[in-house]
């Protein structure tokens, strides 16, 4: 069931996800305006009773009408989980922007874009260009990547755990939208999110190594095997970046579309390994 899911979900997702309505981090909005006092362990205890509740649901689901409900609720919580609608809207708008010359809308579509990271201020127009490269990674990665991990592995708890994931995900980008760095840092939920990236960032990290040059980029992912402190968006997007050594990395329109190719191609290699695996029934 967790292949069938995946596929369609991901089908929806590319055909039909553009926006917001399918989007968790949307709907879990209303929930986070009505907190004023932040800390580690509210975080915990919101997730955990979020996750409990989605037990709950698809506990009282299980049998009835010979599965079709659980089928139906695993597919809904994959499409509110996976996939990054409104970002495919904001990078389309950035793209717009950059072709016809708007550097206002463009650097407004960027700072979206780069939300959770940011964007450097005074550098160079390639270093600019290159971390917007990076943000554009980072974000298919968390919306894309790291749900699949967690969906794929955790079997008959894939939904649980992929909703726990989402809801920490949207917590910090709501966090970072509407509150300072210092109560984002009283959440605790860079540390939680550190802690549930370790394992799958560095999973797509071989994919990453494979792709680009694998000379220099896999003795950068045996390194990181032992590294506990560096931010999961540096592992990542330094060995993405060995794949796009030979890209431009000038250009306001063909930069950020090379980072999203490469993404894509990264996507299909984890679709295709979870496909392999699940057929020769190594994941349920």
């Amino acid at each position: 069931m967790t292949l069938f899911t995946l596929l369609l979900v991901l089908a929806w997702e590319r055909l039909f996800k553009l926006g917001e309505h399918w989007q968790l981090d949307h709907r879990l909005e209303v929930v986070f305006q009505r907190l004023h006092r932040f800390s580690l362990a509210q975080t915990l205890a919101l997730t955990l009773v979020w996750m409990f509740v989605v037990w709950g649901i698809l506990w009282l689901a299980q049998g009835l009408f010979f599965g079709v409900v659980a089928l139906l609720l695993w597919i809904v919580i994959g499409l509110l989980c996976v996939g990054a609608g409104i970002k495919r809207k904001h990078y389309r708008a950035y793209l717009q922007a950059a072709r016809q010359g708007d550097s206002h809308a463009s650097d407004q579509m960027a700072e979206e874009l780069a939300l959770i990271h940011g964007l450097p201020v005074d550098c160079s127009e390639e270093e600019r260009l290159r971390e917007l490269q990076n943000a554009l990674l980072w974000i298919n990665y968390r919306y894309y990547l790291a749900p699949l991990f967690w969906f794929a592995v955790c079997g008959p708890y894939g939904p649980i755990a992929l909703a726990g994931y989402a809801f920490l995900r949207a917590y910090q980008t709501w966090l970072a939208r509407h509150h300072s760095p210092l109560q984002r840092s009283q959440t605790g939920i860079d540390f939680l999110l550190h802690v549930a990236d370790w394992i799958p960032v560095r999973l797509a990290g071989v994919a990453y190594a494979l792709i680009g040059h694998g000379e220099r980029a896999l003795p950068a992912w045996f390194a990181s095997l032992g590294d506990r402190h560096t931010s999961q968006y540096q592992v990542l997007t330094r060995l993405a970046q060995f794949s796009l050594a030979r890209e431009p990395h000038n250009d306001p329109v063909q930069t950020p579309r090379a980072a999203v190719t490469l993404a894509r191609k990264v996507t299909m290699i984890v679709v295709v390994v979870v496909a392999i695996l699940t057929i020769y029934g190594t994941l349920l």
